[in-house]
């Protein structure tokens, strides 16, 4: 039986991945565990087994009365615990040393055999549990090894479970995942055996092996599932900057380029739309908006409101807050359902969003509202329209690098018919504010899912 005994650790070591020597120093203190249950047994002993034969024996050690009182003492000034129901210090009622001192203190000790007659079928018991129990220890650890640093990883399961708690994920064979409540998406409906796809959100070590946690409403998602249908985002020529999300209903994403040539919104897209249709389909028809990366506060807001067109973009950099001037009929396009497109261009952009429509902008600054400070740099110039220069004012200047704007200096007023005559400025055309020349809503065609 010993040799069976040795045989089947050695292969479990081998086939598992764990340590031979382990697995013997768990049968050890199991035996020894065993022994001390049966009648008669000494108070204090070890079992040793032989790595080659699979020999086992159990020695008593005899302790000099002396140095047991001493690792008593010992035992019981590092033991001391505080009660958590009074608070008051308690100690344990019988101590047991630990093996450790038994090993300092080995040329002390003197030993004999008292290795039970019947002592082969205990083993074979005992070694057959302990195996087990570690094996499932072992598969445990290797498990949360394994997933310890794959938070924020897109995986695929399948539906095992599902109840009012929580749905129970397969992520393979012997791992399961947990869905709970707090991370699905209302409305989505998880079917026995369907397949889906979630990004890990927590792994934790527990009593009962590894918890992981798998969320379907983290934005992480969208990142992963633009990154598994677009090459040009696994490659690193395209980036998704940020993400704005209200799980089940609308998304937004903005994207840069990092290439020449490399259209941003057009890769994430794809041919006929076939990319992000492959990515709502999966978020089971949430809309997304693609957005194109802008450095310029007013121009990035301005997409960032997209299907909505936009006149005008008013920015007060200390605030981080962007007054938005639309047409009548885009005011409720632009604010969306219950505030939800505004609310997510602002979440995007990071920037307080103030969507106003242009006849309550115009009554608004016709009493004064706006001051130039709010125009975040911008040329003081008006323009003979009426609107202030689009251009942005040089350094030390109220006024664009226009010499028609510049002359504005030594005169009384902003008003560009003040040096020009009334008439328009040679070379100007009368330029239209960058933000209505970019009146086309960000994403549009292509770049517009629905």
């Amino acid at each position: 039986m010993s040799k069976e005994i040795l045989e089947a650790t050695r292969a479990l070591a081998a086939e598992k991945g764990i340590s031979h020597e382990k697995l013997m120093v768990a049968l050890e203190d199991a035996l020894l565990s065993a022994y001390k249950k049966q009648p008669g047994s000494a108070k204090y002993a070890r079992v040793e087994m032989d790595r080659d034969t699979g020999d086992f024996n159990v020695f008593e050690l005899i302790i000099p009365e002396r140095l047991e009182a001493q690792l008593i003492v010992e035992t019981i000034d590092e033991g001391t615990t505080v009660d958590p129901e009074t608070g008051e210090m308690r100690e344990p009622e019988d101590p047991e040393i630990d093996p450790v001192k038994f090993e300092e203190y080995r040329d002390q000790i003197d030993e004999r055999d008292v290795t039970p007659d019947d002592f082969g079928r205990i083993a074979a018991q005992t070694a057959k549990q302990v195996i087990l129990q570690r094996i499932r220890e072992a598969e445990r650890d290797m498990m949360f090894e394994e997933y310890r640093d794959r938070v924020g990883e897109l995986v695929t399961g399948l539906v095992q479970q599902s109840d009012s708690r929580y749905t129970l994920v397969q992520l393979r064979e012997r791992v399961e995942a947990l869905l709970p409540k707090s991370e699905q998406v209302d409305g989505e409906r998880y079917e026995h055996s369907s397949r889906i796809k979630a990004v890990i959100k927590e792994v934790s070590a527990s009593t009962k092996g590894p918890s992981i946690i798998v969320s379907r409403r983290d934005s992480e998602l969208i990142k992963k599932l633009f990154e598994l249908e677009v090459p040009e985002i696994a490659d690193g020529l395209v980036e998704i900057t940020n993400v704005a999300r209200e799980p089940g209903y609308r998304s937004k994403i903005a994207v840069v380029s990092h290439a020449d040539g490399v259209d941003p919104v057009g890769a994430c897209v794809g041919p006929r739309g076939s990319r992000v249709r492959m990515v709502v389909s999966e978020l089971r028809g949430e809309k997304i908006d693609i957005i194109p990366y802008n450095d310029e506060p007013a121009r990035f807001v301005a997409k960032a409101l997209s299907p909505a067109r936009v006149r005008e973009v008013y920015v007060d950099d200390d605030n981080r807050q962007a007054t938005v001037v639309v047409p009548d009929d885009q005011l409720s396009l632009a604010i969306g359902r219950e505030g939800q497109n505004a609310r997510l261009a602002a979440r995007l952009t990071g920037w307080r969003v103030d969507i106003k429509s242009e006849t309550e902008f115009s009554s608004e600054e016709t009493e004064g509202g706006y001051e130039e400070e709010e125009l975040g740099g911008r040329c003081a110039a008006i323009l003979t329209s009426g609107r202030r220069c689009p251009n942005a004012a040089l350094p030390n200047s109220r006024y664009c690098g226009l010499d028609a704007h510049q002359a504005l200096a030594d005169v009384e007023g902003d008003e560009v018919a003040l040096v020009t005559g009334g008439a328009p400025e040679a070379g100007e055309g009368e330029p239209e504010p960058a933000e209505e020349a970019q009146g086309e809503p960000a994403g549009t065609g292509d770049g517009q899912a629905a």
